[in-house]
This record gives C-alpha cells, sequence and structure tokens, in this order.
C-alpha cells in the first residue's frame, strides 16, 4: 500500500451500468457517458460510503478492470413542464456497461471547517470508513446516475488482472473534473464560490492518476455561494428562520 497519506482506503466499485456526464449534459434530452468515471463521481461513492463535514474525500487512482463498452438505451424521461403525455419525452442515453473499477483514496482535514476541529481523529474516521466499505457503504451507492446501482466492496488497489493492462497509454481529452463547492474552498478565488473544474485525463496500463482540484488546468466560476452551517452556526443563519427551522 501507498505510505504518503497514512489513511488510505482502496475498494473495488461494481455495477451492470454507468453513466458518468458533466452535469451540463443533465439538463434533458440526449445523454452519453463518459468512458471513464469522473473525479466528482467516485468521491460521491465515497461520500455514500462515509462522510462527515470534518474530512474531505481526495481520490488518487481509478483502475478500470473490464473493457470499456456501451450499451444505448431508448428512455423515456418525465419533462417537467405540460401536461398529460406532453410531460413524457423520448430520448437516447449511453451508458457504460459491466463495470468494474479498483480505487485508491485518502481524505484530509476541511479546513473551511474550524468549528469541527474537536472532531479531527484520523485514526477514528479512517476505522469507520474501511468497516463501511466492508459492509457496503452507509447508503446507496450509484455509479454516476440513479439508475445505475452499483457496489462496493474491499479490495488491494492493483491486484488482479485488468482488461488494460498492456496498454502503455490512452488520452481522454478534456474532460469534466468535479465541481469545488464553497465548504471545500482551497483558495481566494474559489471562496464562497462553486466552481466547475477541467481536466485532461490519461490512462497508463490501466490506471488513472487525479489530479487534486487545486492543481486542475481549467477552473470556471459558476456563481456565488455560501458555506452550508452546522451546529451552533445555524443560530446565526436568518435564513433558516424564515422556515421556522430555528427559534
Amino acid at each position: 500500500m501507498d505510505t504518503k497519506y497514512p489513511n488510505i482506503v482502496e475498494f473495488e466499485i461494481m455495477g451492470d451500468y454507468a453513466l458518468f456526464t458533466d452535469p451540463i449534459m443533465r439538463v434533458g434530452g440526449e445523454k452519453c457517458s463518459y468512458q471513464i468515471p469522473t473525479y466528482e463521481a467516485i468521491k460521491g461513492i465515497l461520500s455514500s460510503i462515509y462522510w462527515k463535514p470534518t474530512l474531505i474525500w481526495c481520490v488518487d487512482k481509478v483502475r478500470v478492470m473490464n473493457r470499456i463498452q456501451t450499451e444505448v438505451k431508448g428512455i423515456r424521461p418525465i419533462k417537467y413542464s405540460g401536461k398529460g403525455n406532453d410531460r413524457n419525452d423520448l430520448a437516447y442515453y449511453t451508458y457504460l456497461k459491466d463495470c468494474r473499477y479498483q480505487v485508491q483514496a485518502h481524505f484530509t482535514w476541511n479546513d473551511n471547517r474550524p468549528e469541527l476541529a474537536a472532531d479531527r481523529n484520523e485514526n477514528k474516521h479512517h476505522q469507520i470508513a474501511l468497516r463501511m466499505i466492508k459492509k457496503g457503504g452507509r447508503r446507496d451507492i450509484f455509479l454516476g446516475a440513479r439508475e445505475c446501482q452499483g457496489y462496493v466492496a474491499p479490495c488491494i488497489f492493483g491486484q488482479g488482472e485488468g482488461a488494460y493492462d498492456d496498454l502503455p497509454e490512452l488520452s481522454f481529452g478534456l474532460m469534466y473534473h468535479g465541481i469545488t463547492y464553497a465548504d471545500e474552498a482551497y483558495s481566494a478565488e474559489t471562496q464562497k464560490k462553486m466552481t466547475a473544474r477541467f481536466w485532461y485525463p490519461v490512462m497508463k496500463n490501466g490506471v488513472i492518476s487525479f489530479l487534486r482540484p487545486e492543481e486542475c488546468p481549467g477552473q470556471k466560476t459558476l456563481g456565488s455561494m455560501e458555506i452550508k452551517p452546522f451546529g451552533e452556526a445555524l443560530e446565526n443563519f436568518s435564513g433558516l428562520r424564515e422556515f421556522g427551522e430555528v427559534e
């Protein structure tokens, strides 16, 4: 195991189908999956396994175990405008099928949450995360979209035969990496903002090594965003008083 980070977790993701897309492709019409998982999709799976606002999951590597295959399905998505039969639409979605990946990741402390500093017990969170991987996660696992049910299990990263172990290098061009939310900001430019990230992934012998969010060459601000309050901070969040959630 790589000892650069002492809280590394390693697990395998499996599913019949996956739909890894840029969020801009989710507003309607046709949807087509990327050939490989996005950083944000893997991070979402890690959050379903175990998450607390005290920590931030960082995806280090993903290993593609099965051959990349796609399957097109005819879908009748619901339109949120119109009445009766007008609310049904027709579209083709292109999914990845027979998906299997190995993941290596670790967590860091969320410096944007100083009020949770007392909860920064590395061994506690690491052991809970390992137990949750053995149990298949705390919440349902999805491979990029709600209709793509997935499963997780412990593994040793790099063990076993992968479909692309003998392929020296494969580039995928410009690709969506993820979104930086206000409570995970890492620079003055990302404070109180929602920022989309883009990068150029390269798979080497079946392994994709992810850049850290702050290292991504493409960054675009999507809009302003406040940090979600927790605990005592709710008392100072006037927006909740309007809904009667804070007395």
